[in-house]
């Protein structure tokens, strides 16, 4: 990853923070980073101020948050557009739609692609039957919704490709229920326990 003034769309800020840490040779690091917040103008101002400083070796300023107002981009689009001697600055934010045009249009933007890492999902859904759905419940029983939201989505997928489920409409609707159930809080369990059930169902015979 190139230590160079850019913009990077990425959903995975820290881990794309670390990338870039790790490509560092001679040059220096400041990070400004807000993770789910906004960038603040205080953040600005300070980001401004080490722009400013001189020192013998580039300097990255790295600038990371889900949001980026107007108003804070103005008060940084002098400093991009001028960049002191030596100063490299990156945006990284999840959504290109926060960043304006007259910054966009001064640095290159790049939209991280990030891999989805399949875990092995352990369910045999072609032969699946009561003993293999509370087996799996049991082990999956202290998840969090977080790694049930991928577990789900790995049920749907092998489930497709079994071709062993009749899955309508109504059924595939089960699926995205599920999502919805784990965001508002319900225990993950209980979820699991529900879909599966549902989809044992459906198994044709």
């Amino acid at each position: 990853m190139r230590l160079i003034s850019q913009v990077l769309i990425t959903n995975d800020m820290d881990g794309t923070i670390e990338a870039l840490e790790s490509a560092v040779t001679t040059e220096r690091i400041v990070k400004i980073c807000e993770g789910e917040k906004a960038f603040s103008v205080e953040d600005a101002k300070l980001a401004i101020e080490k722009a400013y400083m001189a020192s013998e070796e580039t300097t990255v300023i790295i600038l990371a948050a889900k949001v980026f107002t107007p108003l804070v981009q103005n008060k940084l689009l002098k400093v991009i557009e001028e960049p002191p001697p030596k100063k490299e600055f990156i945006f990284i934010t999840p959504s290109k739609a926060t960043i304006l045009g007259t910054i966009r249009s001064r640095l290159p933007v790049t939209v991280l692609k990030e891999e989805k890492q399949e875990t092995l999902l352990g369910l045999d859904m072609q032969h699946l039957n009561l003993a293999a759905v509370y087996e799996f419940i049991q082990l999956h029983k202290r998840t969090d919704a977080k790694g049930m939201k991928l577990l789900v989505e790995n049920i749907a997928k092998e489930a497709i490709r079994s071709q062993h489920y009749d899955l309508d409409e109504k059924t595939l609707i089960l699926f995205s229920n599920a999502f919805v159930a784990l965001d508002v809080g319900s225990p993950s369990q209980f979820v699991l326990t529900t879909l599966l059930l549902k989809l044992l169902a459906r198994k044709k015979r």
